[in-house]
């Protein structure tokens, strides 16, 4: 049985810290984070700017030495880079920034928090291609004194306007032959989302007031469009950014944004409830897939700000990200969205605060 002692504060060390996205959660559910890490340099001066200056620039291998001196963890939070995962990269299994989810674990070994949070992508969870590594790395969690599950989750769940899918691996250090039933203790902290038009009316105009920093990126239109359903799934922009639906949540921000793959937005339908100017087009193409393309764009259509882009990630309003317009893209595209991190890391300190109790999964799962 877990033992805590409940006047202690959540001593926590986050790894892969980026721009602050899972910290910022954390903090909210109730962790007092001590020390973070991240190598890049950008996302360092956003930390440090908007949350402290505890966060440690460099490869957290070559910050080990640092973690020593801390006793008495709590919690590790942390995502390590998704890259070698993504589908949307080239799955590879010995890219470097694959083998981060091993440096993660040392990071356990050493500090033996009483739980810990690992965020990563749907792919690492749910791909026959990463069942052996993603066995691996709950055994290995697992030898260490861990009770360990993981859940695949949607963000759009955690009052986050976006339909992101991320893993969470969570364990708790106690009988490592019992398994967390993390679907049934995560209900509780589910809350519905606003839509993206709510979000965004929020903000001033585009180029106006708190949202100033305007993605000048060009808006063309593709001359063989793909055409699926809706002028929300295919492609009949040149680039991978895709118009956003207003009623509903914004498809997984990128950290490629900033060019062609920023999400594109209709101004007089955010403003003015006009009809999105998309789907009169897409209309127009299936009836007529192939007339010669002679449309212009209208100049109500635009690529979201990063100012946008940020609360799309439900980044608190006025965060301060550093660096050039590109990088404060990848940073917020890089990101845990901050709600859906609150949810997942309130979860766990409940159990910690001993709020809440663990429930475990009525059978024995197997990750050999």
């Amino acid at each position: 049985m877990l033992q805590v002692d409940n006047e202690k504060d959540i001593r926590t060390v986050s790894v892969f810290s980026g721009a602050g996205g899972l910290d910022i959660g954390a903090i909210k559910a109730g962790a007092n984070v001590i020390w973070a890490n991240d190598m890049m340099k950008e996302a360092c001066q956003t930390y440090r700017v908007n949350i402290g200056n505890h966060i440690v620039c460099g490869d957290i291998n070559e910050k080990m030495k640092e973690l020593d001196g801390l006793s008495d963890i709590s919690l590790v939070i942390g995502g390590p880079p998704c890259q070698g995962f993504s589908v949307a990269g080239k799955m590879d299994a010995n890219d470097k920034r694959s083998q981060l989810i091993w440096s993660y674990l040392s990071v356990l070994a050493m500090l033996k928090p009483r739980a810990f949070v690992m965020e990563n992508v749907k792919a690492l969870g749910t791909l026959q291609k990463w069942e052996g590594t993603r066995n691996l790395l709950i055994k290995a969690m697992r030898d260490l004194g861990y009770s360990v599950n993981f859940m695949v989750l949607n963000a759009k769940d955690f009052d986050v306007p976006q339909a992101r899918e991320r893993i969470f691996v969570i364990g708790f250090r106690g009988d490592a032959n019992l398994v967390p039933d993390l679907q049934r203790m995560i209900k509780p902290y589910r809350k519905t989302a606003k839509t993206v038009r709510e979000v965004l009316l929020s903000l001033d105009k585009a180029g106006t007031g708190n949202n100033q920093d305007i993605c000048r990126a060009k808006i063309t239109l593709a001359h063989n469009p793909v055409l699926r359903k809706t002028p929300y799934a295919g492609m009949i922009f040149n680039g991978l950014g895709r118009p956003l639906r207003l009623d509903s949540y914004s498809a997984t921000l990128p950290a490629s944004m900033g060019g062609n793959k920023t999400p594109i937005i209709d101004e007089q339908e955010l403003y003015e409830g006009a009809k999105p100017w998309v789907e009169t087009y897409f209309e127009n193409l299936t009836q007529n897939p192939s007339a010669p393309n002679t449309t212009d764009i209208p100049s109500f259509l635009r690529r979201i700000t990063v100012a946008e882009a940020a609360l799309i990630q439900t980044f608190p309003r006025g965060y301060q990200f550093q660096g050039s317009q590109s990088m404060k893209y990848t940073q917020i595209g890089n990101a845990v969205p901050c709600n859906m991190a609150k949810a997942v890391v309130q979860m766990v300190i409940d159990v910690l605060r001993e709020k809440n109790h663990l429930i475990y999964c009525d059978q024995q799962l197997s990750f050999a």
